[in-house]
């Protein structure tokens, strides 16, 4: 392992320079852009500042093959808020608080639904270790519904269900996982955040790697981790591959194992590395904030003058390139993005419009406002229930970039797609909040129940067209960002050559005090997306002026528009289930002891997201009920199988103790949990280009009609569980 330790360090220590150049850059952009604004349209809907944090997603049973002894177990398992998936022996260990299993951080890994696609993988990973047909693979499925959980580093989790509709929802909860974790640089992270993505590009691009990068996924060290393993990986595979013995399947388990022992040293390693680094840089941070402040002016007026002489160099290259190699292509860029977008989008608008249709007529027909706690409260939290969601998502899955993805260097679309769905939650929990806050407002008038109906019906009506009017201004700057990070780092590519070379002797034109503010690779960069700007905005004008997709012109504009909600949103957030419920609780029952009604009852409340909405069709396989102890978990392929002819079911019932803190402590398989990070959904260009201060924005909007267009979207199935969580995102590129 020495020579491994080495180059680990010597690959830290080179990309931890480049995160020091950039925290300068990041930090004046940053404090230039609080004074100078972002320019973008004001939103119509208010977003949720306190998060529905320490609630429970989701939970249910399911099988997990154990590597050491392997045999299949039966695991109790649920997802918190923070996205960890948590393991347990079973029910009751959940339930006496024993440590997990397993918490799993899902970051970069990818859900498999084949044991065949699995073994591909396997066999690709480790080259001549494909097994010979017909002889014993690496894993087998006792049921045929398994949900593999892979990683090109780390080890990998394999599970099974028993019926195709579990299989379904656990690969939806697992994908909200993944998504979630991928997200862990805190979008409200507007120095740090911004200088990291930064570095990491740079980096690449120092080893002429351009274009998107799957593996920028995590939080800092798991980002930082992966870069390590991507140029370690090929050195790894030379030295020891040669090295494993025995049948092909046994070198892919020594393979796998080899790999997640190294990427946990990785880990380790960078950790340590990247928090010394960290400090170095805050520490210095104030000395820097104070030169700006005073010199702010002569900074820019510095950058201005490097950039001036960058683009005299490099215009002439760069807009023949831009004319002959990228502006063909816009458009049908544009029109790849924008169709699968706009369905996703429209799927929340339906979903949102049904939820709510739904529960006015639960309020018409059954409950009264004596029920509207309980039915607020799951509708608070349907941004975060993941298959409610799951509609909205798929629609993200038809994007294809056929023959671009080659022509742009773009590895995989997952990146998008990943970006535009958090985008719809995002926009589904404003539609939701905003509903909440006016609604609430009413309902301070006394309404009777037939009033409440007519009110909710009007705010909702409401919501729907502020919703129409954000709906567009997010997806335009999603195009428009999109359309960049495919396009510039091709660009980049196109021109390094004949560009890359002269840039040093630019160096000069920068004073020795403003070096740490400045950079000329990133003036560089920010003059060669200039160039490619205007087209890209005039791309998206033309489809928002054709009224493609439902997108509004940039003049247009809401006035008039409730300009008093956001004080609303100022006050404490709302709590249904105590304001409006008769339980108190969303309809569970109390605890029997009066001991009991004073702890447990308020961790129930601050923690319990309708873990169980009971599946009408049936209950979880193989569930222990509470007071009895679990069933032996079956130990064979065999004894499963026969578990199964059985068709042993049980009712779930609620877990009846939280997690502390959202996510049980114990011995973490990966990586610490997804951090949670509460912020403003919005998404700056730094998701791109981070940390260039570029006005993507049209003119400041306010009204205009909006057709309703509403359709009568699909009935959802019954579910068992629900969701919550207002974590912030950033995106993975």
């Amino acid at each position: 392992t020495g020579w491994m330790g080495e180059k680990t360090g010597k690959i830290l220590t080179e990309f931890l320079q480049f995160y020091e150049d950039q925290y300068g850059v990041a930090l004046f952009n940053s404090m230039r852009h609080e004074i100078e604004g972002t320019g973008l349209p004001q939103a119509q809907l208010l977003w949720r500042k306190v998060p529905l944090d320490e609630r429970i997603i989701f939970s249910g049973n399911l099988f997990q093959y154990q590597e050491d002894s392997k045999k299949w177990r039966n695991r109790f398992s649920l997802v918190p808020h923070n996205y960890g998936l948590v393991l347990y022996d079973n029910k009751v260990a959940y339930e006496r608080q024993v440590p997990p299993r397993a918490v799993i951080n899902s970051a970069g890994y990818k859900i498999l639904t084949s044991v065949d696609q699995y073994l591909e993988l396997i066999g690709n990973s480790l080259p001549g270790t494909t097994a010979k047909s017909g002889s014993a693979p690496i894993l087998k499925c006792p049921t045929q519904f398994p949900l593999i959980l892979w990683h090109p580093y780390a080890r990998h989790y394999y599970f099974c269900m028993m019926t195709e509709a579990e299989q379904d929802k656990w690969q939806a909860v697992l994908q909200d996982c993944i998504r979630h974790c991928n997200n862990g640089i805190p979008e409200d992270s507007k120095v740090e955040g911004p200088a990291f993505t930064d570095a990491i590009r740079m980096y690449r691009q120092s080893k002429e790697l351009y274009g998107t990068w799957e593996m920028l996924c995590g939080n800092e060290v798991q980002i930082l981790s992966n870069l390590v393993m991507e140029e370690l990986g090929p050195d790894l595979k030379a030295e020891l591959g040669p090295r494993l013995k025995g049948k092909p399947q046994e070198r892919q388990r020594q393979w796998i194992q080899i790999s997640d022992a190294v990427y946990r040293m990785v880990y380790e390693q960078a950790k340590a590395r990247f928090e010394e680094v960290l400090s170095k840089v805050q520490q210095m941070r104030p000395a820097m904030q104070a030169v700006i402040r005073t010199d702010m002016d002569q900074i820019i007026t510095s950058k201005e003058h490097l950039a001036s002489k960058i683009r005299a160099f490099i215009l002439p290259k760069a807009e023949v390139c831009v004319r002959n190699h990228v502006q063909p292509y816009i458009p049908s860029i544009l029109e790849a993005l924008m169709v699968p977008t706009s369905q996703g989008f429209t799927e929340v608008r339906d979903v949102f419009f049904k939820e709510v249709t739904d529960m006015n007529l639960n309020v018409i027909n059954e409950g009264g406002i004596d029920k509207l706690g309980e039915y607020m409260e799951k509708l608070s939290r349907l941004a975060y229930h993941p298959l409610k969601m799951q509609s909205c998502y798929e629609k993200m899955e038809s994007l294809r970039l056929d023959g671009l993805q080659q022509r742009f260097d773009v590895s995989s679309t997952s990146v998008f797609k990943q970006r535009a769905q958090i985008h719809m939650r995002e926009q589904m929990d404003n539609a939701v909040y905003t509903f909440e806050t006016l609604l609430h407002q009413e309902l301070g008038k006394g309404p009777t129940k037939e009033e409440l109906c007519k009110s909710i019906q009007r705010v909702l009506e409401r919501v729907l067209k502020k919703y129409d009017y954000d709906s567009s201004s997010v997806r335009k700057r999603f195009f428009r960002e999109a359309l960049l990070q495919v396009s510039i780092p091709f660009l980049l590519k196109k021109l390094a050559p004949t560009c890359k070379s002269e840039l040093p002797r630019f160096q000069e034109l920068i004073f020795e005090d403003f070096a740490k503010f400045i950079l000329v690779e990133n003036t560089y960069e920010e003059v060669v997306l200039q160039t490619v700007m205007k087209d890209i905005l005039q791309a998206v004008k033309e489809a928002a002026v054709q009224r493609k997709h439902n997108l509004y012109r940039d003049s247009m504009v809401m006035h008039n528009s409730d300009p008093n909600l956001h004080l609303l949103a100022e006050g404490a957030p709302i709590d249904w289930g105590e304001e409006y419920s008769n339980s108190g609780g969303g309809g569970s029952p109390s605890p029997s002891t009066p001991e009991a009604a004073t702890l447990s009852e308020k961790r129930r409340r601050a923690k319990q997201v309708v873990s169980v909405v009971q599946d009408e069709e049936a209950g979880l396989p193989f569930e222990a009920s509470p007071e009895s102890p679990s069933p032996a978990s079956p130990d064979s392929v065999t004894e499963i199988q026969g578990l199964l002819a059985q068709g042993l079911r049980a009712e779930s019932p609620p877990p009846a103790s939280p997690l502390p803190n959202g996510a049980p402590a114990g011995e973490t398989p990966q990586p610490e949990a997804a951090p949670e990070a509460s912020s403003p959904p919005a998404s700056p260009l730094q998701h791109l280009l981070p940390g260039k201060a570029v006005d993507l924005g049209p003119p400041k909007p306010s009204d205009q009609e909006t057709g309703e267009q509403v359709s009568s979207p699909s009935s959802h199935p019954a579910l068992h569980t629900t969701t919550e969580d207002s974590a912030g995102v950033q995106t993975e590129f």
